[in-house]
Formats: C-alpha cells, sequence, structure tokens
C-alpha cells in the first residue's frame, strides 16, 4: 500500500503542478494517437468494404450506428467511472477509485452481454430499424453479427481505456489500442480478399482485434502497473455507486446514444435519395470522424487534467487549462478542416472511384461540414469541462445539443424542404447552432470559480 500511496502522491503532483501546455500535451498525445488509430482502422473496414461495391459501404454505414450503440455502454460506464476517479485521486482516495473502476467495469461487461445476445436473437428487424433495406439489409446482417458477438469485450475495453486515463496514465492506453487498431487493418485485406470472406471478413477482423486490444489494456491491472486497482472484492454491492458512474457517464450515454439516433436518422434520410446517398453519407461520416477524433483525443488528455485541479482547488489551473484546450481544438480544426475542404473528391474517389453519383454527393457534403468543423470545438470543450467537474446535470444538457436538439430536428424538416441538400447540410448547421448556445454557459461556469486557488 505504501508503493501505491507514493505513485499516487507523484501523480498529484505532477497534475497539479506541471505547467498547464506540458501537462495536457504529454496526456493528449498518447489519446490523440489511441483516437486516430481507432478512426483509422473504422475507415479502414469502410474503405475495404467499399471495394465490394456501394450495397457493401451503405451496409457499413448502418454497422456504424450498432458501434455507437456499443461505444455509449462502454463510454457511460468508462467516462463515468474516469470522471470520479479523477476527482478521487486528485483527493489522495486510492481505495474508493478502485471500487470504482472495478464497479464500471463489470457492469460494462454484463451490458455487453445483455446488448450481444438481445441484438443476435433480434437480428433482421434490428438491421431494419437503424435503416437497412433492400440490398444493403443482408449485408448489414452478416456484418453486425461478429460485431454484436463481441460487443462485451468492445464495451469493457472502453472502460479500461477511460480507467488507464483517468490517472493519466494515457501511454498504457495507447499500446492496447494501437496494437489492436495495426492489427485490424492488416487483417482487414487478409480477410476480405485474400480468404474471400468479404463483408464477413471485416467483421471478423475489427473483433480480433478488439479482444486483442482488450487483453492487452486487461493485463496492465493485472500486472498492477495501475494506481487504479481491478479486484472481486472491489465489486460495489452498494446501488448507490453504480448511480454515481451513471449520473458522471450519461454526458456521454446521451452524446454516444444520440450520435447512435442520428446517425440511424441520417441513414433513413439518405435512403429516401438511393444507396448512392447512403454509401455517400456513410463514407462521409467516418472521414469526418477520423478528423474529429484528433480533437476528442486532445479532450481526453484535457479532462484528467480539468478534473484533478477542480477537486483540489486550484481553480486557475482548471481556466488556464480551458484556454488551451479551446483555442489549440479551434486550431486544430481550422487546419484540419482546410486540408480536407481541398482534398474532399479525391477522397471520396479513393473509397469507391466507379460511382461517380457517389462521389459526387460525398464530396459536397464533406466541404459543407469541413466550414463547420472549428465551431465544433467549443461545444466540445465546453461540455468535457461541465463533465470532468462532476456537474453532470449540466454536462448531459450540453452533450445532446449537436446530435440531439438540433440535428434531430434539422433531419426531419431539411431533407423535406431542400431535398438531398438538407441531408448535407444538417450535420454543419446543427455545428454552429452548438456553438453559439455552448458559450455563454461555459463563460459563466468560468466566472464563477474563484480568480484565486483555495
Amino acid at each position: 500500500m505504501t508503493e501505491n500511496l507514493s505513485a499516487s502522491e507523484k501523480e498529484y503532483r505532477k497534475m497539479t503542478g506541471t505547467p498547464i501546455p506540458k501537462l495536457i500535451l504529454s496526456l493528449s498525445v498518447p489519446t490523440v494517437i489511441a483516437m486516430m488509430v481507432t478512426a483509422v482502422y473504422n475507415v479502414a473496414d469502410t474503405y475495404f468494404v467499399s471495394q465490394l461495391g456501394t450495397s457493401a459501404s451503405g451496409a457499413t454505414g448502418i454497422v456504424f450506428s450498432l458501434m455507437a450503440i456499443i461505444q455509449a455502454v462502454g463510454f457511460t460506464f468508462g467516462m463515468g467511472s474516469g470522471s470520479i476517479i479523477s476527482r478521487l485521486l486528485g483527493q489522495k482516495k486510492v481505495r474508493e477509485s478502485g471500487i470504482v473502476g472495478t464497479s464500471a467495469f463489470f457492469a460494462s461487461v454484463a451490458f455487453g452481454v445483455l446488448l450481444g445476445v438481445g441484438g443476435i436473437a433480434f437480428l433482421s428487424p434490428f438491421m431494419r430499424l437503424l435503416g437497412a433495406k433492400g440490398e444493403i439489409l443482408p449485408l448489414a446482417e452478416e456484418y453486425a453479427f461478429f460485431i454484436l458477438m463481441a460487443s462485451p469485450v468492445m464495451a469493457s475495453s472502453f472502460v479500461l481505456n477511460n480507467l488507464l486515463r483517468s490517472e493519466g496514465k494515457a501511454q498504457l492506453a495507447l499500446i492496447g489500442i494501437g496494437f489492436g487498431g495495426i492489427l485490424n487493418i492488416a487483417l482487414d485485406p487478409l480477410l476480405i480478399f485474400t480468404f474471400d470472406m468479404g463483408i464477413r471478413g471485416a467483421a471478423v477482423a475489427t473483433a480480433i482485434s478488439q479482444t486483442v486490444s482488450f487483453s492487452i489494456l486487461l493485463f496492465n491491472f493485472i500486472r498492477r502497473r495501475t494506481t487504479v486497482a481491478l479486484r472481486f472484492c472491489f465489486i460495489s454491492r452498494r446501488a448507490g455507486t453504480y448511480a454515481a458512474i451513471l449520473k458522471n457517464g450519461m454526458p456521454s450515454f446521451c452524446r454516444q446514444g444520440i450520435a447512435s439516433i442520428a446517425t440511424v436518422m441520417l441513414n433513413r434520410a439518405a435512403a429516401g435519395f438511393g444507396d448512392a446517398a447512403v454509401a455517400a453519407m456513410s463514407i462521409v461520416s467516418k472521414i469526418i470522424m477520423m478528423v474529429f477524433s484528433v480533437l476528442i483525443g486532445f479532450g481526453q488528455g484535457y479532462q484528467p487534467v480539468c478534473g484533478y485541479n477542480y477537486s483540489s482547488r486550484h481553480y486557475l489551473r482548471v481556466k488556464s487549462a480551458y484556454r488551451f484546450m479551446l483555442w489549440v481544438g479551434v486550431a486544430i480544426m481550422a487546419v484540419l478542416g482546410c486540408g480536407v475542404f481541398i482534398l474532399a473528391p479525391g477522397l471520396m474517389t479513393e473509397f469507391i472511384n466507379d460511382d461517380p453519383a457517389v462521389v459526387e454527393i460525398g464530396a459536397l457534403a464533406l466541404r459543407m461540414q469541413c466550414v463547420s468543423l472549428p465551431f465544433i470545438a467549443v461545444g466540445v470543450a465546453c461540455n468535457m469541462t461541465f463533465q470532468s467537474v462532476g456537474k453532470a446535470g449540466m454536462a448531459t444538457f450540453t452533450s445532446s445539443f449537436r446530435q440531439g436538439f438540433f440535428f434531430v430536428p434539422l433531419i426531419v424538416i431539411l431533407p423535406r424542404v431542400l431535398g438531398l441538400t438538407g441531408v448535407q447540410l444538417t450535420q454543419p448547421i446543427a455545428d454552429f447552432l452548438t456553438c453559439f448556445v455552448s458559450i455563454p454557459l461555459i463563460t459563466g461556469f468560468l466566472r464563477s470559480l474563484p480568480d484565486s486557488d483555495e
């Protein structure tokens, strides 16, 4: 226990004493890489499956919403427990952090099992609910079966990843996520083409790589390389523990859950304009997700810094961390947005070069979303700040803006008024509105903090 407390004290001093830019960058570089790797192998799935045809490419868009549901489970328990753990470690409560982490881990496994069993039992109606029909439906079912088989591993991997980040050990998280991602990219062409497994090969590759990532992440806890301990005796029997995790994870659940609903509604809206529209919007979503993952990874490096310093009452460091997160995030999104805007037609052609309609629809939608990318950073910084400091209600509220309060009504209204252009415009308009609503909320919170440390 002495060694653990010594390590905890060392971590505390690092999180509350290291200059903010240096600290956030040291924590965010591994998380950005990890998020990029995850995004790359999601894009790789889409890229290789797209070589099988427009319908196969559309099927990846359908299953993407399923994976968003699994992520919602994982991030709810992972971000919920991680937010609490960062603050517990900031208060030097090591044992309590282990109880929260262990309870979140096993709860995510249980929910992953329920989702997998239920999804497989009702696979066909489930895929129809997500927007699959016609030639896309059987391909989506084939893909989704193996993803659902791996759902317990996938959900709990998100928890392990967030537990490592919450205590400032993002490098260990990167090793697990990174190795699994590289394996996925290598297995995709091998299983899809060499072994002639088609779209099933992409799903099997994802399932295998996720299992490998899970094993590597769990190994860090088994070998006790972490401050947070996972032990069977730490599984909480108190309902309050799980209520606190869910309360703090609710912003992530809303963000991911609503994102899944938004994807389903996007697929349904695009389906009204043919398979080419579904395939195009699926590819655009994956490309934007890859760009967006850089911002999310940077924000995940910021969150433990914010949580640690808020709980230890270093309020000036909280304000400094927020400003650094905001302006660097805006700059990153502006640079990446310009690059993708210029390369949009070429990027679409890389995925599908034998269907001009897909390229045309996707390139315009991609450019529209690039214009709004810098504004996304404002909403993300706002939401992550509220979640990090334990203001779960406000964090849940702000997490619902982008894909919920704004996207959902817009995707219903705009396609009816503007046709396919409405489908392409929905996300950029939602991003602009989210930015402008977030500004007064985060400004008010920061002004409420003392101008000196306590």
